[in-house]
């Protein structure tokens, strides 16, 4: 039996997909290992010779394996995802509300990158902190979920962790332009 058929009654869950525990705290050499055994088993040149449902499935099973990887790989689509599997829609358009004390931090992290936008040294102190705020969220969130499994919390620590992620990007654009 190969991976194609034995994976396709599991392509509703990606984690299943790749035959892995459905938790924030994932094996990512282990992700990377059954996302790589998928794709060499559909590859359109092992199905060449194969019927035209043989190649449209395993270019369904490409497409789908490599929409569940790169969902899986990133932390906050795959806190999402496991939200989502869940019953928690995340509601990212709609539901802005942040807890007082994370805008004021984002509120500083701001006039910081204002006022410091020519010092060097202070903006890569300034991602440090940023950076280390991420990786406090990433704990809470793998705590929200693997622990809990309390998925409303998680998605709105995913909320928050879209913000650090975007401000981080911007501090790094300043950062890449004075060094």
């Amino acid at each position: 039996m190969s991976v194609v058929v034995a994976n396709l009654s599991a392509s509703d869950d990606y984690f299943r997909f790749f035959g892995l525990t459905q938790q924030f705290t994932i094996d990512l050499p282990a992700l990377d290992q059954a996302y790589l055994a998928i794709q060499k088993e559909v590859h359109p040149d092992r199905h060449a010779r194969g019927s035209d449902s043989e190649q449209r499935l395993a270019m369904q099973m490409a497409t789908l394996a490599n929409t569940a990887f790169q969902t899986l790989k990133n932390p906050v689509q795959r806190g999402l995802y496991i939200c989502q599997l869940n019953g928690v829609d995340a509601k990212l358009e709609t539901n802005t509300a942040m807890p007082a004390a994370f805008l004021m931090k984002q509120m500083e992290w701001r006039e910081n990158l204002d006022e410091q936008a020519e010092d060097l040294q202070a903006l890569e102190e300034l991602m440090d902190e940023v950076q280390s705020s991420k990786q406090e969220t990433l704990s809470e969130i793998a705590q929200a979920i693997d622990g809990a499994k309390n998925y409303q919390r998680a998605a709105e620590l995913l909320r928050g962790l879209l913000f650090i992620d975007k401000f981080a990007v911007e501090l790094d654009d300043a950062i890449a332009a004075l060094a």
